[in-house]
């Protein structure tokens, strides 16, 4: 008879898959005397809900890592799961690059109609739904007007609900503050965290910026030069609600985690 303290397997709950699960994965490009191997090993396994940011030196890997995740290349070895199946590009994640990459014909209401087309949320749903995802990205007035005629800060705001416009879990973003002015991007930021909260979505989230990944993240990994590998694996325990921005900001262990991860960037790079 099998002891009471040892669980039956038949009536174990099922191991939930990782939102992303990225295994001895490296990457190279190129081949012969010219290959370059870009990144890795890396493995990393990120919980369903976490804010993950990628922070380290230009070259280093961050954002092949991100396309890996997207599906858009393949690792050269190792692999990459979402939630436990390999990715698909533009399936499974909604992805915001560094610039916008909206369709500057069509109307700010129209770039986000079309991705929720893309989406396959039904036709009568969308009218709805556009106003709703504009407002929640701060844009709730500029809906008819064309791309051309917003700001870049605006535009980048229109990408972010566009990637938001489907129902999926995983949203990846590649530095898509860089080009905004330091004003514009720090609102972003704040937009961004706000929305991260209110969603509850697995993110991951590319930078340079030391700053920008304790603002943003629940937990940041420091990449070394290439090939990058994982310098620093840390979860930061900063509260992701309830506190304003100037607020988080004066935390005694903010700095302490700005100091700490600026500490492993620079030594990595």
């Amino acid at each position: 008879m099998p002891s009471p303290d040892i669980a039956d397997s038949s009536t174990r709950a099922p191991e939930v898959p990782a939102a992303v699960d990225v295994r001895e994965v490296e990457h190279v490009y190129g081949r012969g005397p010219g290959a370059v191997t870009a990144l890795g090993p890396v493995s990393l396994t990120v919980p369903e809900g976490a804010f993950l940011v990628l922070v380290g030196a230009s070259g280093c890997g961050k954002s092949t890592l991100l396309r890996l995740i997207a599906g858009f290349e393949r690792p050269t070895s190792g692999s990459v799961r979402i939630g436990g199946v390999e990715p698909v590009p533009g399936k499974g994640a909604g992805v915001v690059f560094q610039q916008p990459r909206l369709f500057p014909w069509k109307t700010v209401g129209g770039n986000v109609e079309l991705a929720l087309r893309y989406a396959g949320v039904p036709r009568q749903q969308r009218p709805r739904r556009v106003p709703e995802l504009l407002e929640r990205v701060g844009l709730h007035d500029v809906a008819d007007r064309r791309i051309w005629q917003i700001s870049g800060g605006q535009q980048q705001r229109v990408a972010m609900a566009r990637a938001l416009a489907g129902d999926d879990p995983l949203l990846l973003l590649d530095e898509p503050f860089a080009a905004l002015d330091a004003l514009t991007r720090e609102r972003l930021q704040e937009d961004l965290r706000q929305v991260s909260a209110e969603t509850g979505r697995t993110s991951v989230f590319v930078t340079h910026s030391v700053e920008e990944a304790v603002f943003l993240g629940s937990r940041v990994v420091v990449l070394t030069r290439r090939p990058g590998r994982v310098a620093l694996d840390i979860d930061l325990g900063l509260p992701r609600t309830g506190l304003g921005p100037d607020e988080l900001r004066a935390l005694p262990e903010y700095a302490s985690l700005r100091a700490e991860i600026g500490h492993a960037v620079r030594a990595a790079a």
